[in-house]
């Protein structure tokens, strides 16, 4: 089973509920109970005495297929010659790609890049997601970008730009704003 909540509390509450509910309704008639002490559940179920811990529950309840990853490393593009071969095959697999227009020295750029690569996670094979640090390429690349502000997220495809995100605002909003823009043209 897997169950993916914002908060472990909830998700903790969600898997004792569903054991206490299971452990009522057992085939054997007999009612059974998980007593705590210290932090860790003891089953009683068929006199079989054994510890869990709170983590094993959250851990079990949790994301069981490995086999995807958690995040992808975004590519960084150096030039317009790259960003041209990058929209090039893009279009070739008419797939969307998403550019993330950052700085070295912007905080809100560093603190949204690791949850970028997590969305890059989800829409593992869907699209890409590159990233340009506009300090250490040629200005004709962020001209070309029409980049004022950053961190601004670009979604291209088809060798045009389509939609943009401009994220001077907190993470978890331009991650939920960027999904959306996403979902438009996946």
């Amino acid at each position: 089973m897997s169950v993916l909540a914002a908060n472990s509390h909830i998700l903790y509450r969600e898997v004792y509920h569903r054991d206490q509910q299971q452990q009522f309704l057992s085939s054997s008639g007999s009612f059974s109970y998980p007593q705590r002490s210290s932090g860790h559940w003891v089953d009683r179920r068929n006199r079989d005495c054994k510890n869990i811990l709170r983590r094993d529950i959250r851990v079990d309840a949790f994301w069981s297929d490995l086999s995807r990853p958690t995040t992808v490393e975004m590519e960084p593009i150096n030039d317009c010659d790259h960003l041209d071969q990058i929209l090039l095959h893009a279009k070739q697999l008419s797939q969307p790609i998403l550019i993330d227009w950052m700085a070295a020295w912007c905080r809100k750029c560093i603190y949204l890049k690791p949850k970028l690569e997590k969305l890059a996670a989800e829409y593992d094979t869907k699209i890409t997601f590159y990233y340009v640090d506009v300090n250490k390429v040629p200005q004709a690349l962020v001209k070309r970008g029409n980049i004022s502000k950053m961190p601004t997220l670009q979604l291209w495809k088809d060798g045009e730009m389509k939609e943009e995100v401009i994220g001077g605002h907190k993470a978890w909003l331009v991650v939920d704003e960027v999904r959306e823009m996403i979902q438009k043209y996946v």
